[in-house]
């Protein structure tokens, strides 16, 4: 079955598809249009269909749009209840009226497009299924249980339930206007952040505080006997006053933000105890906006009931789009593979990338060697530009668009945020072979590939890295297989031959409001206007002058 997902509803507009059960290509329109989160004056950013996205994706994978046996919406208009839940009157009915309309537009979008195989998954069913149906354990299915919990969907804001048979069985759900993702959007909102963007900063702001509202915290948010929890209404202005925007935080709001990241892994880890009580499931599978938040991921990793957790790289609402493809694939039948990669964006050939060199009229070079060559640079404290293989799905860069550095040296955390327009508090990642992860990082799960979990760096490692040591003595590591990615390793052993470090910085390849770069041009783009040392293009390097 050729199957084409579509996400086009909240934000994170995205296409991906499935064949025979397999993913063959996903990605976020914001990496085409070059617009982050696909900005646009609301409503209408999130009900910009994935156009360059859906053609790109049937490209690659050779398909016609009417080839397609099905086509997915990860949204379901009937399941959306106007009268309740706190909706918005003035947009949502636009909203669900957009959303029936989806088979009419898809007919200009994708010309030749049956529209008649065009049906929609609910939100959170589509959450559920790119992280249960994608999840690489070795046995999944009846042994799967799986947690949604994001800002909303239709008229819930989260799931939790197991797969039996390669079929979701729902044990609980949450009705608007309850919802963590929003609690966690609202006091983003109020500490200056933007919302439904920015919440990753109100995570790392958290470790500079104390969490001394947590009993307020706790009287307002708290789980309840069916599954499910209750947010009530915070006057947030009470505990601490708002952030302008370009105000420095306070020692007040980072308090704030702590006291609310704590109550939310409390309520995380009591949802989870919940759900393994219901199943008695080994793993667990993780999606939604929420499984984004990589401090939580290690809490219900080291203190909760699951043996494994594996949580969806595209964990927000770009991959409901993959998911709501999985789904409907094993809907009609398919066996959904598990999902190896993130890697399964654009890629470019050697001739393309060279072409797009010779068109910007920059001298460049091939390398003999061109791990050995980024190795010396970063063992000499140059900032590389790396850009290799397909492009990442989701929102971390795992080595096919990053930004690398030394993280033996503490300016490097300064340098690189002023290098990418951020806030001063926010930490940079380390990327580390798998072998060498559990000697260097500690408390966290192990392989950790696509940077959806902290661990503690080891005490006597922290001196040595302090580049990517947060202030909470924790790193939210990368770690490279070198079966899976060969170059990489190659690098990072030659990095560790020449300083005695095992790991570098990564960060994501962009600058401030700006989506991750994708195509060569991005990366010209992005090193012509950023004091970036060395480009990695491919097998090519170009070097500032």
């Amino acid at each position: 079955m050729k199957v084409l997902g579509i996400n086009a509803i909240f934000h994170d507009s995205a296409a991906a598809l499935v064949v025979d059960g397999k993913v063959v290509a996903a990605a976020e329109e914001e990496r085409f249009s070059r617009r982050k989160h696909g900005k646009r004056p609301v409503p209408f950013a999130a009900w910009e269909l994935p156009d360059q996205a859906m053609a790109w994706c049937l490209a690659e994978g050779g398909v016609a749009p009417g080839d397609l046996d099905a086509v997915a919406y990860a949204y379901d208009p009937e399941e959306v209840d106007h009268e309740g839940g706190g909706l918005d009157p003035q947009w949502e009915p636009l909203r669900t009226t957009y959303a029936k309309r989806v088979p009419q537009f898809l007919q200009t979008a994708l010309p030749g497009v049956d529209t008649s195989t065009v049906g929609f998954v609910r939100h959170h069913v589509a959450h559920a299924a790119s992280a249960a149906l994608a999840a690489s354990f070795d046995d999944t299915g009846s042994d799967c249980a799986v947690i949604v919990a994001d800002g909303r969907g239709e008229r819930t804001s989260y799931l939790a339930g197991q797969y039996v048979d390669g079929k979701l069985v729902e044990l609980a759900s949450q009705e608007l206007p309850h919802s963590l993702g929003l609690l966690y959007e609202d006091v983003t909102a109020h500490l200056g952040f933007a919302r439904s963007s920015d919440e990753y900063k109100v995570m790392a702001l958290a470790s500079y505080g104390t969490p001394r509202f947590l009993p307020e915290l706790s009287e307002a948010v708290h789980i309840t006997d069916d599954g499910g929890f209750r947010t009530e209404a915070i006057d947030w202005e009470r505990l601490v006053p708002s952030r302008e925007p370009d105000a420095e935080p306070t020692d007040a709001h980072a308090d704030l933000a702590a006291s609310v990241q704590r109550r939310m892994e409390d309520v995380l880890l009591d949802l989870a105890h919940w759900t393994h009580r219901r199943t008695g499931a080994r793993n667990l599978a993780l999606a939604g906006g929420v499984a984004l938040n990589c401090v939580a991921n290690t809490r219900l990793h080291t203190e909760g009931p699951f043996e494994r957790i594996w949580v969806q790289p595209a964990a927000g609402d770009a991959g409901t789009a993959l998911g709501a493809a999985l789904h409907t694939a094993a809907e009609l039948g398919d066996a959904p593979e598990p999902m190896r990669t993130a890697a399964l964006g654009r890629g470019w050939s050697d001739e393309a990338i060279e072409a797009e060199l010779v068109r910007a009229g920059l001298h460049y070079e091939r390398p003999g060697d061109l791990a050995a060559e980024v190795a010396a640079a970063l063992a000499a404290d140059e900032i590389v530009g790396w850009f290799q293989g397909r492009s990442e799905f989701g929102p971390r860069a795992l080595g096919q668009r990053s930004l690398l550095a030394h993280p033996g040296h503490e300016d490097n955390l300064e340098r690189l945020n002023a290098v990418k327009g951020r806030e001063s508090f926010r930490p940079i990642a380390p990327m580390v072979l798998a072998e060498r992860a559990p000697e260097v990082f500690g408390r966290g799960p192990h392989p950790s590939p696509y940077m959806l979990f902290v661990h503690d760096v080891e005490p006597r490692w922290r001196d040595r890295l302090p580049a990517v040591t947060h202030i909470d003595g924790t790193a939210r590591i990368q770690t490279v297989d070198r079966a899976d990615h060969p170059l990489l390793a190659d690098m990072l052993a030659g990095f560790e031959h020449r300083t005695g470090l095992p790991a570098v910085v990564n960060t994501s390849f962009n600058t401030a409001g700006r989506p991750m770069v994708d195509h060569p041009r991005d990366a010209l783009e992005c090193f012509g206007s950023a004091p970036i040392d060395l480009l990695a293009l491919g097998p090519f390097t170009v070097r500032r002058r």
